[in-house]
């Protein structure tokens, strides 16, 4: 059975190989010449890295029945010092607003247009859960409390991108007013300078400690580069400049300041720089972003060789499936190492040798569950899918409101995760993203309905099919091709021209009752 999904660019039904994946040289063809190939690249190379570093670094053992799930971050500062190179999430943020920029245009319903988004990045969530339900309710009972109680909790952490990630996306109406350089500086610098204080005020009023939450508009920052990179907005000396600075900063604030070396969470931060995000995050976000625009260039020519560019459609393709289910792998790997006396933790035996091991292991399982899930991210999910154009302004508003609760009953989820009150959020995340789902489902009565079902094909106006209308840009690209096609035609000799073609080819009703012809 061919595993079916689409890709960025085009439909599985082309695929060709026996997993249906098209070839190197088909895609390369299918690929339009236009296509900004670094963004894709950028989006799947941090992925990867988010795989293999967490595969890397997680580290284990059960000792009396407790199970202890930590990272190396812990055990080493030259781990975590390289987490300024490893720390790459904010990428993740600057090539999805750059991706969705094209799709938002003034005027457009923000609930409507939010749902559209959502409605992707959501369908394998509920295919995640409904395992996680399952499995914690099978392994509750055979399990010590204190080896499924951090089980329950790692199992939907990875779970905050997708809250942070829509409520970055809820921000795309202000987003997409960075048309210069100026207003740039001016986004970045007012996010920039709003973490400085609630940083100051959570270090010197521990009771204000909260308020360290407001911080997750850092995610903001290279949303706001991506913008500018779609826009070429900044040169590649300015990003070169612009990295330079706040990575100074960087470095003074950890040798002067209060914070701590690693980029990554440790779970022993006297002030962490993840959760929640803190000032360094925010300057490494500015650097990593810049980097990206000075890099992107090079990148989009590198992506230009088969190869490189198969690896990075295909791996697109199946984003949400590498990223959500490489967790559950990797839990799954470690507590059978841990229950079989062969755990990878400092100080055991054959240490190297048992990472080494692990990482073979999660490459073959990760790619067995990239083919065999990738599907569940591409098809459509009944219920969830075929969402209805919201026309509505109020409807709109409404969707758009329950789906960033949704993003913060996400985000809240995390501290706990399947278990206690983490329970109550993921209720409340699914009881929002439902509402939401029903709201752009409702058609009120009296609202404009265009759809025509005519010989068999259905016309519906661009909002209805959640079509964003083409720019001005892809219409004069259309427009050149057509005459381009036009001048070939004719260029061949009345002689050569076939004369007798079949009206399939440019009538829409032939064949159809309501042919005339026949």
């Amino acid at each position: 059975m061919r595993a079916r999904g689409r890709l960025p660019f085009g439909d599985a039904s082309d695929m060709t190989t026996s997993i249906g994946f098209p070839s190197p040289a088909e895609l390369a063809a299918r690929t339009p010449a236009d296509r900004d190939r670094a963004i894709d690249v950028i989006r799947i190379t941090s992925l990867i890295g988010v795989v293999v570093g967490h595969t890397v670094m997680a580290i284990s053992i059960i000792r009396n029945h407790v199970l202890i799930w930590e990272n190396l971050l812990t055990a080493s500062p030259v781990f975590q010092a390289l987490t300024w190179i490893l720390q790459i999430m904010p990428l993740f943020f600057f090539a999805g607003a750059a991706a969705c920029l094209s799709s938002w245009q003034p005027g457009t319903n923000w609930g409507g247009w939010l749902m559209k988004r959502c409605t992707r990045l959501f369908r394998p969530v509920f295919y995640y859960l409904a395992f996680w339900a399952i499995a914690l309710t099978a392994l509750y009972p055979p399990l010590p409390q204190h080896v499924y109680e951090p089980v329950a909790g790692v199992s939907v952490q990875l779970l905050w991108f997708l809250g942070a990630y829509v409520l970055v996306l809820a921000a795309m109406p202000a987003l997409s007013r960075i048309t210069t350089s100026g207003r740039l500086v001016a986004g970045v610098a007012m996010v920039y300078g709003a973490i400085a204080v609630i940083d100051a005020v959570r270090l010197h009023w521990p009771a204000a400690a909260p308020l360290g939450y407001f911080n997750l508009s850092v995610w903001l920052i290279p949303a706001m580069f991506g913008i500018a990179y779609r826009r070429q907005l900044l040169t590649g000396r300015a990003a070169l400049a612009t990295a330079v600075a706040p990575l100074a900063v960087d470095v003074a604030l950890v040798r002067w300041g209060p914070y701590e070396l690693s980029m990554v969470g440790t779970g022993d931060h006297h002030l962490s720089n993840t959760s929640p995000p803190s000032l360094l995050l925010a300057g490494h976000a500015i650097i990593l972003s810049a980097l990206a625009i000075l890099a992107a260039p090079a990148i989009a020519r590198w992506a230009r060789r088969p190869r490189v560019w198969w690896l990075a459609a295909i791996g697109n393709s199946g984003a949400m499936t590498l990223y959500l289910w490489h967790m559950p792998a990797l839990l799954g790997v470690h507590l059978v190492f841990d229950y079989l006396g062969h755990p990878r933790y400092p100080g055991q035996p054959d240490f190297v040798a048992i990472g080494v091991v692990q990482l073979l292991i999660m490459v073959a399982v990760v790619a067995v569950l990239f083919v065999t899930l990738r599907p569940l991210e591409n098809n459509p999910l009944s219920g969830w899918d075929g969402v209805a154009a919201i026309t509505s302004l109020w409807r709109g508003a409404a969707a758009g409101v329950l789906l960033c609760i949704s993003g913060v009953a996400t985000l809240a989820a995390v501290k706990w995760g399947l278990k206690d009150d983490g329970l109550v959020c993921v209720a409340v995340m699914v009881t929002a993203l439902v509402s939401a789902r029903s709201l752009a489902g409702q058609c009120n009565e009296g609202e404009p309905t265009v759809s025509k079902r005519i010989a068999g094909k259905t016309f519906s106006s661009p909002e209805e099919a959640g079509v964003t209308p083409p720019t001005e840009g892809e219409l004069a690209r259309a427009r050149r091709l057509f005459d381009e096609f036009e001048e070939r035609v004719n260029a061949v000799p009345e002689e050569d021209r076939v004369a007798d073609v079949s009206p399939k080819f440019w009538d829409d009703t032939s064949g159809t009752e309501y042919d005339s012809t026949g």
